[in-house]
C-alpha cells in the first residue's frame, strides 16, 4: 500500500510540473478513448503513471461529490486505500466522441459496481463523472449486475441507438406514457440485470407492482446525458427513487431496433453539505 501512494505521488508531482508540450509527449504512442479510460480507472488500483498521466494535472472537474477537485482530490482518493489497496476490473468500456464510458467492478470500501464517464480535450481527461452502488446477489432471473453481452456490433447504427433508448426514456421513464413501452420491445425477450427485477416485461411489471404495495416510487425527472457506442447506450439521469433524490446511469444493449438488456446504477445525490466539491452531479457542457 505504501507503494502504491509513493508511485501516486510522484506522478502527481511529476505530471504537475510538465508544460502542455512535454505532457503531449507522453501520449505519443496514442491509444483510443477508450482504452485511455479502462488504463485511467487501472491505476486506482495499480498507482500506474502512464494511467494517471491521461488527466490533464491543471484542469480535471469532479463530479463525485465525495471526492475533491482537480488531480489532487484523485490523488487522496487513492491515498484512502485499505491494506491491499483497491481493486478494479472493468467489465465493458465504450467511447463517444469526446466521452469514454465504462462499466466497473470496485473492490473499493466494499464491493461495488460503477459507471464512469470522463470527457477529453486534446486526448487528456478533464471532467469526470460517475455512479456507484454496492454489489448485490443475482437477481430473480439469476442475472448479476455486470454478466452478459459484452460484444460491440452495429457500430453504423450508433446515432439510431442512441435515439431510440433517448426516446425509451423520455416516454417510458420521465412521462410514463405505459401504451408506448411494448413497442420498444421484442415481446417479453428482454434482458435484465437490475437487482431486484426479474427478465422480460413481466418481471418489470411484478416489480412495479411489489414497489407500489410498498408506498416505493421511482421518478425520472431529467435525462442530462445519452452516450453510446454501437449497440450499447448509456443514460444518466435525475429523479428520486423512495422520494430521495437519486442518479440514475441506465445502460441499454440494443438488437435489431428493440431494446434487448439492461444493466443500472441508482446512487443518492448527496446533500450540499455532505459534498467534497461544488461542481455538481450531472453539469454536462452542453
Amino acid at each position: 500500500m505504501k507503494q502504491t501512494i509513493t508511485a501516486i505521488a510522484l506522478v502527481m508531482t511529476i505530471v504537475s510540473c510538465k508544460s502542455e508540450k512535454e505532457l503531449n509527449t507522453i501520449t505519443e504512442m496514442e491509444l483510443s478513448t477508450k482504452e485511455k479510460t479502462v488504463a485511467v480507472l487501472k491505476s486506482i488500483e495499480t498507482g500506474d503513471e502512464k494511467g494517471v498521466s491521461y488527466i490533464n494535472p491543471t484542469n480535471y472537474v469532479q463530479h463525485n461529490l465525495a471526492v475533491a477537485d482537480g488531480l489532487a482530490g484523485f490523488g487522496a482518493l487513492l491515498a484512502q486505500a485499505p491494506e491491499g489497496g483497491f481493486k478494479v476490473n472493468t467489465v465493458r468500456a465504450f467511447e463517444d466522441g469526446d466521452y469514454g464510458f465504462a462499466q466497473t467492478e470496485y473492490d473499493f470500501f466494499g464491493p461495488k459496481i460503477g459507471f464512469d464517464v470522463f470527457r477529453y480535450e486534446n486526448g487528456q481527461i478533464v471532467e469526470h463523472w460517475d455512479n456507484l452502488m454496492a454489489t448485490t446477489p443475482a437477481n430473480p432471473s439469476g442475472h448479476t449486475q455486470t454478466d452478459g453481452a459484452t460484444t460491440l456490433t452495429d457500430l453504423d447504427k450508433t446515432e439510431a441507438n442512441k435515439t431510440l433508448v433517448s426516446n425509451f426514456v423520455n416516454d417510458i421513464l420521465v412521462n410514463g406514457k405505459m401504451d408506448k413501452l411494448s413497442g420498444y420491445f421484442y415481446g417479453d425477450n428482454y434482458i435484465q440485470h437490475n437487482p431486484n427485477i426479474g427478465d422480460g416485461l413481466s418481471g418489470l411489471g411484478q416489480a412495479l407492482e411489489a414497489m407500489a404495495k410498498q408506498g416505493i416510487t421511482m421518478v425520472y425527472t431529467t435525462t442530462h446525458k445519452v452516450l453510446g457506442q454501437g449497440n450499447f447506450v448509456l443514460t444518466i439521469s435525475e429523479g428520486t427513487f423512495a422520494g430521495v433524490p437519486t442518479s440514475f446511469y441506465d445502460l441499454f444493449r440494443v438488437e435489431n431496433n428493440k431494446i434487448a438488456e439492461h444493466w443500472d446504477v441508482l446512487e443518492t445525490i448527496a446533500a450540499e453539505a455532505d459534498r467534497q466539491n461544488t461542481n455538481g452531479k450531472f453539469n454536462f457542457p452542453q
